[in-house]
């Protein structure tokens, strides 16, 4: 008789991915026993004696890392490839599995990485920050509420699409198609920071000079910058930010740092306008 994973068990698999992908996350195992966690259910439907579970479950010992969302995919090949292999698919075994599984993790990690933190994230941040203008908790609510929506949606549609497509599904997340819709999507993230940038960040310079006895400046930076390039200063900052993060490969944390240390010099010498006013 044909063994099936049923359709609550496959759920009780997905759950226990979902809230436990990271459960005793480690530098030495990462999300191997998250990954353990997942496939206990399907490993307790698909063999019935205790040592044909426990040389089951072996196969998920190694180690195993990759972007959490996007990596619930392989959890579902997985429990399709395990389906078949306790049907005594001759293709199929924990060395195949293992093999898929390394393969995997790190085109997913990247992937995940530019989807998710790169392109979803900074996307729903930058309206969730229009609607929380003055204090307004909505955007805090629309961020908590739209996340987890398309975050359990997301998920638990690539957890089933990889148990259907089993094997197939590599081409399914690697092929042209998929790289086609991959660029198309950071391209439209790129797009949306920009329009947050340009919308957020708001630098000025307070910089006058003014002729000996005159009542007025004769030179307003600001106000000159302006008439050339409008937020030039903004634009300058965020292509530097850009620059030191990307092609100086300078960590996010020294980069803040050093903005610190540039905003706090600029207002000390009187090159920054604060916008306060005593």
């Amino acid at each position: 008789m044909e063994k099936k994973i049923s359709k609550k068990t496959l759920n009780k698999s997905f759950r226990n991915w979902y809230y436990g992908h990271l459960t005793c996350f480690s530098q030495e195992h990462m999300q191997t026993f998250g990954y353990l966690c997942a496939m206990l259910p399907i490993i307790e439907e698909l063999y019935k004696t205790k040592e044909e579970q426990k040389k089951a479950m072996q196969t998920y010992t190694a180690f195993f890392n990759t972007e959490p969302q996007v990596g619930s995919v392989v959890v579902g090949i997985t429990a399709s490839l395990e389906e078949a292999k306790a049907n005594g698919a001759d293709d199929i075994n924990a060395e195949t599995i293992n093999g898929l599984r390394a393969g995997l993790m790190g085109p997913l990690a990247g992937i995940g990485d530019s989807l998710v933190v790169g392109t979803l994230i900074p996307i729903l941040l930058g309206i969730a920050m229009g609607l929380s203008t003055g204090g307004s908790p909505i955007g805090a609510i629309f961020y908590i509420i739209v996340w987890n929506l398309l975050i359990t949606w997301g998920m638990r549609f690539l957890y089933f699409k990889g148990y259907e497509l089993g094997g197939k599904a590599i081409d399914f997340l690697v092929g042209e198609r998929a790289t086609a819709i991959r660029e198309s999507i950071v391209m439209l993230g790129t797009i949306v920071i920009g329009a947050v940038a340009g919308t957020w960040i708001n630098i000025r310079t307070g910089f006058t000079m003014t002729a000996e006895g005159a009542d007025k400046p004769f030179l307003v930076l600001q106000d000159t910058l302006n008439g050339v390039f409008p937020n030039i200063l903004s634009a300058v900052f965020v292509i530097f930010c850009w620059y030191l993060l990307t092609k100086r490969n300078m960590s996010p944390i020294y980069v803040m740092l050093l903005l610190v240390v540039i905003a706090f010099v600029g207002v000390l010498v009187g090159f920054f306008d604060t916008g306060l006013t005593y």
